[in-house]
């Protein structure tokens, strides 16, 4: 094949990549550049395939079939509330896709004859078993195999940097010796536990951002990859995910107000002394119901809603959507509270707001809805928790001060939508819940939104 065509066409495919990701910068076009996404691909696969000259395609196709039918179930089985921990497996996949390809890579002997490939395979190695292993805790802590709350290894620093020392010292080592195999698979082994010893001492609130850093721990495999195996469009393919990844771990970051460097080397969200979630409440929490929310909605000239994980566990956003439809029927103004880390990852609820068709004008960033809670008259918080806890304001102990959060107790009524008093996912009780002006509805989030849109129905 000409290799000014291929060339040409990686050009095509790397151009896709970037509308695609400028694309996935917005609600209203995620759907396309998701679309423009997919076609660069298929375009970079196509002219790779023809380019190689591919004499036999058996385990290709066999392949695709396997991996589209697999990724097919996976479309239509996983729930929005699963997403976050999908999105963790599937960085790990790209993670040990790079790892083998690089272990196989380096097992050819035809494969790795320069310095550059040799050096990419080390760095494949690496970073593709960090990504894989990094990736299976996260996901296990998100599904809930294994405690989301942080797991403290000690000397987990020490171990780290002993650990990182030890997989450089072993890349350089191989690029030396390239036909050692045992140190192959010794700086597989130190890599892979440097990735869990990485993300075990990270706690559930912070998940958000340790997703979005292997998201770019797996493109920065790939880009490695790339030179590996000589491909420019993996080169080009993987640096924009890397470097995408990185822009968002920094916004991500700055939402929580926690370090890049913590992140980087599995020192976050240090907690304090264990809080007592009796003294919190200690009587303090007070209970509502559907009707007497009802009465309140009835004369409230602004309300904000602002969803969370419990939104998302009880499906309750085209119920919600419903309440709000009501409400601006009535001439009541509606806006959603939106959170950069609410749910379990970067613009989960973005998602899961857009899948019941809520208008993008409606959802509010936190920074510009902030200065509006002191003039809402009712904000409906449904199974948001961290995001909302004014520790984070007030308690220098806790494991989340200092990161921003939506002051929805400066609202004139807070109505608080949750099945009990049961903590985050930062394991941490919720003052706002027995501030005074918090009134607590109990139940699942769902059921008690579509009585509380009855209740107002039946108001007219």
């Amino acid at each position: 094949m000409n290799m000014t065509i291929i060339y040409l066409a990686y050009l095509l495919a790397a151009s896709l990549f970037i509308l695609g990701i400028k694309g996935l910068t917005k609600p209203r076009t995620a759907v396309r550049g998701n679309q423009l996404s997919a076609l660069g691909m298929l375009v970079a696969v196509v002219v790779t395939l023809l380019d190689k000259n591919i004499l036999s395609y058996e385990w290709i196709i066999a392949g695709l079939l396997l991996g589209g039918a697999i990724g097919a179930i996976m479309a239509t089985k996983i729930q929005v509330t699963a997403m976050p921990q999908m999105v963790a497996l599937l960085n790990g996949f790209g993670g040990g896709a790079s790892l083998f390809i690089a272990i196989a890579s380096l097992l050819d002997p035809e494969s790795a004859t320069h310095s550059v490939a040799l050096v990419s395979i080390g760095a494949a190695v690496l970073i593709g078993a960090v990504t894989l292993s990094g990736s299976l805790i996260a996901f296990a802590k998100l599904q809930e195999l294994i405690p989301g709350n942080p797991i403290r290894v000690p000397g987990n620093k020490f171990f780290n940097a002993l650990l990182l020392a030890a997989a450089l010292g072993l890349a350089i080592a191989l690029v030396i010796t390239p036909g050692n195999t045992s140190l192959l698979y010794a700086l597989a082994c130190a890599s892979l536990l440097l990735g869990v010893l990485l993300v075990v001492p990270i706690g559930g609130a912070d998940m958000p951002v340790v997703i979005a850093l292997l998201n770019s721990y797996s493109g920065i495999a790939a880009a490695t990859t790339g030179f590996i195996t000589g491909n420019t469009v993996l080169i080009v393919a993987g640096a924009l995910v890397g470097a995408s990844g990185i822009i968002l771990t920094k916004i991500m970051c700055k939402a929580m107000n926690r370090s890049l460097f913590n992140v980087l080397f599995g020192v976050m969200a240090a907690g304090g002394e264990t809080i007592d979630a009796d003294e919190v409440y200690a009587g303090k929490v007070k209970s509502t119901s559907p009707e007497e929310v009802a009465m309140m909605l009835e004369t409230a000239a602004k309300v904000v809603i602002v969803p969370g994980y419990g939104l998302a566990m009880a499906q309750a956003q085209h119920a919600v959507r419903e309440l709000a439809n009501l409400l601006q029927s009535r001439g009541t103004e509606v806006l959603y509270a939106i959170h950069p880390v609410a749910g379990r990852m970067p613009g989960h609820m973005n998602v899961l707001l857009a899948e019941a068709e809520v208008p993008y004008e409606q959802l509010i960033e936190m920074d510009e809805i902030n200065p509006q809670f002191e003039q809402t008259d009712v904000a409906i918080v449904i199974g948001a928790n961290d995001v909302t806890n004014p520790m984070a304001r007030e308690d220098k102990g806790s494991p989340i001060y200092g990161m921003p959060i939506l002051n929805v107790d400066k609202a004139r009524t807070v109505i608080v939508v949750k099945r009990s008093l049961s903590p985050g996912f930062a394991g941490l009780p919720n003052p706002l819940f027995a501030k005074d002006n918090t009134l607590m509805l109990f139940g699942d989030g769902k059921k008690e939104i579509v009585e509380l849109t009855q209740s107002l129905k039946e108001a007219d």
